[in-house]
């Protein structure tokens, strides 16, 4: 009989050290979650991929559930060189689209890829007042807290359930050695708590816990600080992106001119927009009436539209709120970007012919009814792309110069800065 109350006391300590560790593990990981998923597609697969409809690559919720994981993984991890291997499967893949080549992503892990292929299968997670565009931004994940509550309460369930069967085994024991058992007197739910609470395994159970759970939000918390994927502040002025670039097709540079010449893509004066609106003034939407928020433009440069005249005296600026904002330790020059590495981006992020290279980083924005900030701007996020993108330095002005100055140096000639484009100005002037 002894043996019998040893063996269920083992069987107790097992299942109190499985708990345990299960709890640890559901914590520690993140493998096939949907939310980091969701995470990784928005950095990397949507210049070529939507969920539910064809763009440079088919549809995902469409292709994936009719290939296996095993497939999955080599695809997404390198898919030129699994095409190169000669697989019946891949040469029949690469037929979705003849005319672009899936980029490889040598970078991510199996529980990463994982992650995204949960998140295919998932969907996009809608919010009640969402709007339909900017993603959520990024906070504890869910499925990890949902891992350890339910693990959390299924062991106490199991650990309660295992001391009664305990107790009941033992006063079974008793009995049949002819010992009398005194039948334990009922108490109270405060009485129990605090006789619970005198239990060193449960109280060690607990805090041990407590400490995982508060520190999984801690870690989440601490971890997203500082990103911001999602931000959409409200603008002084309903500007629409997906009617300016989207509808009517204006060039990006038009606009944010700096974007290609200079370290800031800087902020299109009014002027740049009374070019369009001095005439178009959205009459017809407004029951003749000029449209409020082009108004607000004649408002703030003092002009009138009646006189075609301005007074100064009433000009005020625009407080533009800022969407995109890096540290003031980072240094990103766009022009470095958009036009010496444009080809490299491009061939990189998958982008078509008539994307302009802006894409890259700040989303489809030709979609954008409101702007809000796309991509994460963390330096993983930079030093990912970092190193997937294959630099193109045929006929590229920038490197050959480079280039140039290295040949000089290997024969002694004379260097200075002003040859490595010493005197840009954004080489000190932020």
């Amino acid at each position: 009989m002894r043996n019998i109350s040893l063996i269920i006391r083992r069987v107790w300590k097992s299942a109190f050290m499985l708990t345990a560790l299960s709890v640890l593990i559901v914590s520690g990981t993140q493998a096939q979650d949907a939310a980091e998923g969701r995470k990784i597609f928005k950095e990397k697969c949507t210049s070529c991929h939507a969920l539910d409809r064809d763009m440079t690559g088919p549809a995902l919720q469409t292709i994936v559930p009719t290939k296996s994981e095993a497939f999955l993984l080599k695809w997404i991890n390198n898919a030129p060189a699994f095409i190169a291997s000669g697989d019946k499967e891949a040469v029949e893949a690469s037929k979705w689209n003849p005319n672009a080549e899936m980029t490889a992503f040598p970078s991510l892990t199996p529980e990463q890829i994982k992650s995204i292929l949960a998140y295919v299968k998932a969907g996009e997670p809608k919010k009640e007042g969402d709007k339909a565009g900017p993603a959520v931004q990024e906070e504890v994940s869910n499925f990890s807290l949902a891992g350890v509550v339910a693990v959390i309460l299924i062991s106490i369930v199991v650990l309660v359930v295992l001391g009664r069967a305990i107790k009941m085994l033992e006063r079974l024991i008793l009995k049949k050695q002819g010992i009398e058992v005194v039948e334990e007197e009922k108490v109270s739910l405060a009485a129990g708590l605090g006789i619970l609470f005198k239990n060193k395994k449960f109280v060690f159970f607990f805090i041990l816990c407590l400490v995982i759970t508060l520190g999984s939000f801690g870690w989440m918390g601490m971890w997203n600080t500082g990103v911001h994927t999602g931000y959409q502040p409200v603008q002084p002025i309903k500007f629409s992106h997906e009617l300016h670039a989207g509808t009517n097709q204006i060039d990006c540079q038009y606009c944010h001119s700096g974007a290609f010449k200079s370290k800031n893509a800087s902020i299109p004066s009014l002027n740049v927009c009374m070019n369009c609106h001095k005439q178009v003034q959205a009459r017809d939407n407004h029951d003749g009436n000029i449209s409020p928020e082009i108004q607000k433009i004649y408002n703030a440069l003092g002009y009138d539209a009646d006189k075609m005249t301005y007074d100064k005296t009433k000009e005020k600026p625009i407080e533009w709120v800022r969407v995109h904002n890096l540290p003031d330790f980072a240094y990103f020059n766009h022009s470095q970007h958009v036009v010496v590495a444009e080809k490299a981006i491009r061939k990189a992020k998958g982008l078509k012919p008539n994307e302009p290279v802006c894409f890259a980083c700040h989303g489809p924005v030709n979609t954008m009814e409101e702007i809000y900030q796309y991509s994460p701007l963390t330096m993983k996020w930079c030093i990912n792309c970092h190193k997937d993108t294959k630099l193109d330095v045929k006929d590229n002005a920038f490197y050959t110069k480079i280039i140039e100055a290295h040949e000089k140096i290997k024969k002694g000639e004379k260097i200075t800065p002003a040859a490595l484009g010493g005197l840009e100005c954004g080489k000190c002037h932020y």
